[in-house]
């Protein structure tokens, strides 16, 4: 661009070390670009972005896990498998029809799947529960009324334990282009971290301090055969019918203690909260007794 040569390039902060690039070619799948510019210990913007005066905080990890392979089987029959997006940076999105977070955030994916069709796939996994048939007709009308531009299918309790167990939502994880897990998020997140994060592992121009990070099962559990749990909320009693009735309710209910999540998601950012573990409480209590169990 003619007349800016000039002009001072503002940079954009990492979290540099001596060998930054050394375990960034060691652990993640990145371009050139990317290892000379961890090396210079910055990222560049570009001239639009440098006209932003925000700038978000992108953490990957240094450690990726494949993701777990499976197949399930959108409303049409079509199979979906991890293998179909080889390539590809992948969003997978849980969700359900019945949670409000959910709904509110599927407008945001469905912007960023339309700004980058080509090399970023978004995959909504729903958390709805019912007979097969049911469960399809359900998010087919609901993707329809949506006009969602990426695939979904139902996520059986089998595919769950496969990240972990679900427990609030939505919850997304971040792929790189070689299917490993890099992010996860709980609850809605801002557009444009998504966007970044997106962005940076595409090898595309990015404003956005980067740091990466060790997972040792925050991001993707150690030993997925056992299932995280939501802090100080024991659902060991209940059936597995009664311990999904309550995973639902207390990501359909808000904290009120303010701070504008589901009590799923208050109990994960912040267990210390005494209103979302009394809350919880009650709602298992409410659950058992319902369901028989005590």
């Amino acid at each position: 661009m003619g007349g800016s040569k000039g002009r001072k390039d503002k940079g954009l902060n990492i979290m540099a070390r001596p060998s930054a690039s050394a375990f960034a070619k060691k652990y993640l799948f990145v371009p050139f670009w990317f290892i000379s510019a961890l090396n210079a210990g910055t990222l560049i913007a570009s001239p639009i972005q440098q006209a932003e005066t925000s700038t978000v905080t992108i953490r990957l990890v240094k450690n990726p896990q494949p993701l777990p392979d499976f197949t399930v089987t959108d409303p049409d029959g079509k199979a979906v498998s991890p293998e179909q997006w080889h390539g590809k940076v992948v969003l997978v999105n849980f969700w359900a029809t019945w949670c409000p977070p959910c709904i509110e955030e599927i407008s945001a994916l469905i912007k960023l799947q339309a700004k980058y069709p080509e090399r970023l796939q978004v995959i909504g996994l729903s958390l709805d529960s019912g007979p097969r048939e049911s469960v399809n007709t359900r998010l087919k009308n609901f993707a329809q009324q949506q006009r969602m531009n990426y695939p979904v299918a139902a996520a059986s309790s089998e595919l769950q334990a496969k990240f972990g167990g679900i427990l609030g939502l939505p919850t997304s994880f971040l792929l790189d282009e070689r299917g490993r897990v890099v992010q996860k998020h709980v609850g809605i997140r801002d557009p444009a971290l998504y966007e970044a994060e997106v962005r940076a592992l595409l090898g595309l121009p990015v404003n956005a301090r980067i740091e990466f990070f060790e997972d040792t099962g925050q991001v993707f559990p150690v030993n997925p055969n056992r299932p995280r749990q939501l802090p100080g909320v024991d659902l060991s009693k209940l059936s597995p019918e009664g311990r999904e009735a309550v995973i639902r309710l207390l990501n359909q209910r808000s904290c009120d203690c303010g701070c504008r999540m589901t009590l799923a998601q208050c109990r994960i950012v912040d267990s210390a909260c005494p209103r979302s573990l009394q809350q919880a409480a009650e709602a298992v209590a409410k659950i058992a007794a319902e369901s028989g169990n005590r």
